[in-house]
């Protein structure tokens, strides 16, 4: 989405490749820009992969960096790290981005909050739609941040039921690899990406195929789900199985 609200405003959009890690280094991405670079946006937990970037790479990439740094910072409440929120007074060129659209369970709502210092948010006012979010978004808001002492257990039942799902996809013979991960999701390394994404999806089974993703390849995310979702997605990978052969779909009878 970086890349289409650059191409929406007509302003050059590069990628610098992470490592084999999904991880970054302040160098590797500083030697891409130049004078005409203005904005960094990172992403962390990071999205497909799901984990945390080096903290002390974002910190020496916002120090370095003569420009705004965007931190999206949209799956921050399944994080083991802490969130820069705590630090945005010491750095000045952050912007750091949070979402009522995860651990809030309010995707639908379409509603997400930028933090920084006055100074850019002044800035921001200027340029921005005249139009502030409407009435009902906001009182929904209210109502739910006055739910934050539950949210809290969403997230503690979320990342233990991570927890399960992940030792029981660890155990079935088509799953390659499973990444580390500070999300509400997994990616899983599987033998054939595109025929294990086909053999769910004909059984209802909905995860993203990310077989053509940079440095993904061959890898499934899935998203934890409730109890019994997660049971019905093990069971379909376990039934995928019974031919002896490691991710090869059961042809229907």
């Amino acid at each position: 989405m970086y890349q289409v609200a650059a191409g929406v405003n007509n302003v050059e959009y590069r990628r610098v490749l992470l490592n084999k890690s999904f991880d970054f280094t302040a160098d590797s991405l500083l030697q891409a820009t130049d004078s005409h670079t203005r904005l960094i946006f990172l992403c962390s937990p990071n999205n497909p992969t799901g984990n945390s970037l080096n903290r002390e790479e974002i910190v020496q990439t916002v120090r370095r960096f003569d420009g705004i740094v965007v931190l999206d910072e949209a799956y921050i409440d399944f994080s083991r790290q802490a969130s820069f929120l705590e630090e945005l007074n010491l750095y000045p060129n952050l912007i750091v981005l949070q979402t009522f659209s995860k651990a809030w369970a309010s995707a639908a709502v379409r509603l997400g909050v930028a933090f920084a210092r006055p100074e850019i948010v002044r800035i921001m006012n200027k340029v921005k739609y005249p139009y502030n979010i409407n009435q009902l978004t906001q009182d929904y808001a209210l109502k739910m941040l006055a739910k934050e002492s539950r949210v809290k257990r969403w997230v503690e039942t979320l990342l233990r039921d991570r927890e399960k799902l992940w030792k029981r996809l660890s155990a079935l013979p088509c799953i390659e690899k499973l990444y580390p991960t500070d999300a509400n999701f997994i990616l899983a390394g599987v033998t054939d990406a595109n025929a294990v994404y086909q053999y769910l999806t004909d059984r209802g089974v909905i995860v993203r195929n990310r077989n053509t993703v940079s440095l993904c390849a061959g890898c499934l995310r899935i998203t934890v789900g409730t109890p019994q979702e997660n049971k019905t997605l093990i069971d379909a990978l376990e039934r995928m199985n019974l031919t002896g052969t490691p991710c090869t779909p059961l042809k229907r009878r």
